[in-house]
């Protein structure tokens, strides 16, 4: 069996419930030799038997985790390895098992926002998440159906490390608001866990501190995610926060996905605080007032944010790929050359700062952000300067070619030197991915998908009807390419 087709960037991802329509890819077979391969990796990896090896597992609220859990525990006990099994866990959580059980690896069973029938497993070093390289070497070991075999099967430790990472969180509220244990108190906070994990973020962290969590939704599990999609980003599902912090007249709303492992915000207003206005917060938390520290964030992000990092931070903003992966390990790598660096932020909601192990956490950045609150920080005064667009959007063409990466790179090639011949276009000179374009009504920005043969293209104006304009001026451009499919809407 060729398991290739599951590897998503750096997870393993596929159907694992036939109550959508849709036949199952994550059978048992498979999460078997996938887990038993991991396994056989980890050995290879850390040089040292597997009856020595130590393994957390956790699984969100997802209805095929119980499944999925019982054959990686089957695996790599039968491996001879120890698990530790945290059950109900985020994402983030597991890789904290690292740091705090000194497990040696850890494996989350997520797909993280996808849905109700879609499930995968997440895997985790001391030094973070595995890169894309790595599953593909779990996937082939798995597709070899290789297997180590213990004579003495490992056992299996019941740990509930939620418990340990909720009180980390607390304790990093008391130490740095600094008003006693009830740090808390007089602040309402409503949170929106999208019936993922997340809801133990308002029973076990705020609600303890003496914070008013009335007005709080969607706190259970429930796999089906029967209210909305959990995914910080879908607009059904921050309209849903927005409507509740408003109807409670609460101070701040934090709305998770399924993992917590993003998170976005909401005002006192009601006012979303999420893509370019949650970096913004973000980096302002990051640089803590020291300039010339480098905030690294995805392709997407406005000319505003830019401007506010670098002109009302001081910061220096660099545009990287998109991808939380790829700006995680750029600002890893700008730190390893001595440049101060201290979080990695993509428009999606993945937010890892260098002083929590570069790590993508929800919980924890939604934690420094209710510090500042809790400080008297005014949130919506902080983010008073940012210039905002007046139109955003994005669009999605396909390349019907099979070679779809030269396809696209091809385009991508004509439009830089048709954009150097419009006297009006400025090509950006600061951008890593694509084609980035200023133009009198703002910008856009072609890129290559990493793995589809997609190509999205975002566009932001400054005026109303800034991106028709655009669009109009490109549209000639791309009809000349037969195998590239226009969106409908373009």
């Amino acid at each position: 069996m060729d398991y290739m087709f599951l590897k998503s960037g750096t997870d393993v991802r596929g159907i694992a419930s036939d109550l959508g329509g849709k036949a199952v890819e994550l059978t048992d077979k498979a999460v078997y030799d996938i887990s038993a391969a991991f396994a056989v990796w980890c050995v290879n990896k850390f040089s040292k038997p597997a009856s020595e090896l130590k393994i957390a597992l956790g699984h969100d609220s997802r209805i095929t985790a119980d499944r999925i859990s019982n054959q990686v525990k089957a695996a790599l006990t039968n491996a001879g390895v120890t698990v530790i099994d945290c059950s109900y866990a985020s994402t983030p959580a597991m890789f904290m098992t690292t740091v705090d059980l000194h497990t040696d690896a850890a494996v989350q069973i997520t797909a993280s926002h996808h849905p109700f029938d879609r499930n995968g497993l997440k895997f985790f070093i001391g030094t973070g998440g595995l890169e894309g390289s790595d599953i593909s070497e779990i996937l082939t070991l798995a597709s070899n159906e290789e297997e180590l075999i213990c004579e003495k099967a490992g056992k299996v430790e019941q740990y509930d490390y939620m418990k340990d990472y909720a009180e980390r969180l607390r304790k990093m509220i008391i130490g740095e608001v600094r008003k006693g244990e009830k740090p808390l108190e007089g602040y309402h906070i409503v949170v929106d866990a999208g019936n993922g994990v997340g809801g133990f973020y308002a029973n076990e962290v705020l609600a303890p501190l003496g914070a008013d969590i009335s007005g709080s939704q969607f706190l259970d599990p429930d796999g089906m995610f029967p209210n909305h999609i959990p995914n910080p980003e879908n607009k059904e599902a921050i309209e849903s926060i927005c409507d509740a912090v408003k109807k409670s007249n609460a101070d701040f709303g934090v709305i998770f996905d399924t993992d917590v492992d993003r998170a976005g915000c909401v005002d006192s207003d009601g006012n979303e605080i999420n893509r370019n206005r949650l970096i913004a917060i973000a980096a302002y938390i990051a640089l803590g007032g020291k300039r010339g520290g480098t905030i690294v964030t995805d392709s997407v992000t406005s000319d505003g944010l830019k401007k506010y990092i670098q002109q009302d931070l001081g910061g220096v903003h660099y545009r990287y790929r998109r991808g939380y992966k790829n700006v995680i390990n750029k600002a890893i790598e700008l730190c390893e050359q001595g440049i101060d660096c201290p979080l990695a932020i993509e428009t999606s909601g993945h937010a890892a700062l260098r002083e929590n192990y570069f790590l993508d956490d929800g919980a924890y950045l939604a934690t420094k952000i209710i510090i500042e609150l809790a400080k008297g920080t005014d949130i919506k005064q902080l983010l008073s300067t940012m210039e905002m667009p007046s139109e955003e959007a994005e669009y999605r063409f396909n390349i019907l070619e099979k070679d779809f990466r030269a396809y696209g790179e091809k385009v991508i090639c004509d439009l830089e030197q048709f954009a150097a011949e419009h006297k009006d276009y400025i090509i950006a000179d600061d951008n890593r991915e694509g084609i980035r374009v200023s133009t009198p009504e703002g910008w856009f920005l072609l890129r290559l998908s990493v793995h589809d043969p997609v190509m999205p293209m975002n566009f932001e104006s400054n005026k109303a009807g800034g991106i028709d304009i655009m669009k109009q001026q490109l549209k000639a451009f791309f009809e000349k390419f037969a195998k590239l499919e226009m969106p409908k809407d373009f």
